[in-house]
Formats: C-alpha cells, structure tokens, sequence
C-alpha cells in the first residue's frame, strides 16, 4: 500500500510524515498540485497521435536535473492544488476531447492521490511518464492499471548523474525499474499508429557526454535484444537554469553528435545480430530479431502563428485546413495554476 506517512514512494525514502506537514526531497504535501492538464501534441507520434495525449503534469520532482526544461513546474512549486476526484474529471474530460491517452508526467510522488482516480480503469492507455527514478516496490503496486510506460534512462554514468541530477543510485535504480516495468507492459502493441500498451525508453543527448549516451545505447541494446522495446534517442537539449554556466552543457547538441550516437546504436544492433546466429549453419534456428525500432526526433520551440500561415498556404481543403489548425494550436488547459510560496526543503 503507497502511504504519504514515512514516505517511502520514491528511492530518496526520506521517511517524512507528509500528512503532519513535513517536506522530504519533492518539497510536496500530501494532495496533489499540478501544473498543466491538456492535450498534448509534442510526445513521440505513437503517443500523441494525430489528437494529442491527455497530459496532467504534476508539480515537483524526485530528481534535481540542472537542465530540467520544466524547472518551474518541477523546481519551483508552480501548479494548483486538486483532489482525486476533481483528477479525475479531468480526466474524463480529456478523453471527451478526444485524446489517445492519459499521461501522467513524474507522478511519483503523488500517488496515494492519483491511484483512486484512475479506478474504475478508463477507456484509453494510461501512460506513466517519469524520470527512470523509481522504486520497484512502487512500481509493483502500479501493475494492472498503467498500460505503458514512459522512462527515461538518463545516465550510464553515476558521478554524472550525481552532477547533474543529485542522484548517485541513480544508475542502477532506473536500470531495476525499467526491467519491472517491462515485466509488467510486455511487448509494444500499436494499433492505427498509436501505442496500446508497451514499454518507450527514452534517452536525451547531453552535449559533451558521449561516453554517457553511448553506455545507455549498449545497455538498452543488451537489455531487450528483441523488437518489442521502442527507444526514443532526443536531441532536444536546450541550457536551461544552471546548466547555462556550466560548460559543456551550457550549449545545444551538435548534428554531429547526434549522428554518431545513431551510427553506434545501428552498429551495437547489428554486431548482437551476427554473434546470435548459429555457428553450425543450421538453416533451421530461428533468427533473433534485433530490430528495434529507433525513434530520433529533433524537438524545437514551435512558431505556432508560422505552422499555422504556412498550412493556409499549402493545405487544399478546408477539412485538411480544420486537421491541421487542431493538431498545431495549443489546446486549452484545464487547470488555472498558480505559483505557491517557496517551501523550504530541509533534503536540499
């Protein structure tokens, strides 16, 4: 059972009583805030779809990455607080709108809260969106009601992720949770281009750090040899907060980088392939499939005024015209969130 009393939900177990007020490494209570609940557009296709995913993002976080792109939300205590109940009108309402899925973005934290929200099981994927920094005991308790998984796989390497994210187990903690959650999910079901179920892992270049990426590369490679894994290799990374004067992450990726990174994941693919076959030649013995499928996109900030001059200019119907304006404008958020007081973290 997930208790906010001598909170053990997350691998920082500060054992704090949060229902008697006392703030462990999230700086959260024990109710849920959230910052953002909307149709979400920017997720990798098989998740968002052509109708967005249902994103809540909740407020806090149980990592301190310094280049966290949501560091208000996660860092800085922006968000409102709701009760389960109104969690899960939100809900409903998302689904009413027509998205894929539900995602819940670092939930972790909050879970005694959200778990009631999410029975009796709604009618589209619930997705769990969050850091790679788990429990397994946790996550056991998450079986049956999540249908796909969202991690990332941060580090290979443990004095960087104690660097940059304040989490020395980092590591070995989400290389455990990752493997549960695969134990969970199973392989990957996608129907009309949409994920159903299944496990993403995703991973975000850091510049200069190629040892870093190529490590989490060869892991995933080892780890689940077979097609029924997606990896999302993102290119994203912008300086954001600390990391703007901290060399070398105070700069974007380079095209360069980014290929090698791709060329070396395609090569450890194949280099697996050829020691699986059968050195007797027994043209009987099933090949093992190493085709994972790689999911490399290069995410910017969206001119949505430009997306939306250009599509008036090249659409040719006014239903296409109707698609297009949907899929690039933002939708609505449902919750009015506001910025909390500063709470003081006595794990800083």
């Amino acid at each position: 059972m997930l208790l906010y009393t001598n909170c053990e939900l997350c691998p920082r177990r500060c054992h704090v009583d949060r229902t008697k007020g006392e703030l462990g490494f999230c700086r959260e209570p024990d109710r849920i805030y959230a910052a953002r609940a909307a149709a979400h557009y920017w997720e990798e296709p098989v998740i968002s779809g052509s109708f967005g995913s249902g994103a809540v993002f909740f407020s806090g976080c149980t990592l301190k990455c310094i280049f966290c792109q949501n560091r208000i939300i996660s860092q800085q205590n922006l968000g409102k607080e709701i009760t389960s109940e109104h969690l899960r009108e939100i809900f409903l309402k998302l689904i009413d709108d027509g998205v894929q899925n539900i995602n819940l973005v670092t939930p972790t934290h909050f879970l005694p809260s959200i778990l009631p929200a999410l029975t009796p099981k709604l009618p589209i994927p619930i997705i769990y969106n969050c850091g790679g920094y788990e429990r397994v005991e946790t996550l056991r308790e998450l079986e049956g009601l999540v249908d796909i998984y969202l991690p990332d796989m941060k580090y290979s390497n443990a004095n960087l992720a104690a660097k940059l994210s304040r989490a020395t187990d980092y590591v070995e903690t989400a290389k455990a949770a990752i493997q549960e959650m695969y134990r969970q999910v199973g392989s990957a079901a996608i129907e009309d281009d949409i994920m159903q179920h299944g496990l993403i892992v995703r991973h975000l270049i850091l510049p200069g750090e190629l040892d870093n990426t190529l490590g989490v590369l060869d892991w995933f490679a080892e780890t689940f040899p077979k097609a029924d894994v997606l990896f999302s290799l993102m290119s994203q990374y912008v300086p954001m907060g600390k990391a703007k004067k901290l060399p070398p992450y105070d700069r974007k990726i380079t095209e360069e980088e980014y290929e090698d990174y791709v060329g070396h994941y395609l090569n450890v693919k194949e280099e697996l392939k050829e020691q699986s076959e059968d050195p007797s030649g027994d043209k009987d013995m099933p090949e093992i499939d190493m085709g994972y499928e790689l999911m490399a996109y290069s995410h910017t900030k969206i001119d949505y005024e430009y997306i939306i001059n250009l599509i008036q200019n090249i659409v040719s119907s006014e239903e296409e015209k109707e698609q297009f304006m949907h899929r690039y404008t933002p939708a609505p958020d449902l919750i009015q969130h506001t910025a909390r007081p500063h709470t003081e973290n006595r794990f800083a």
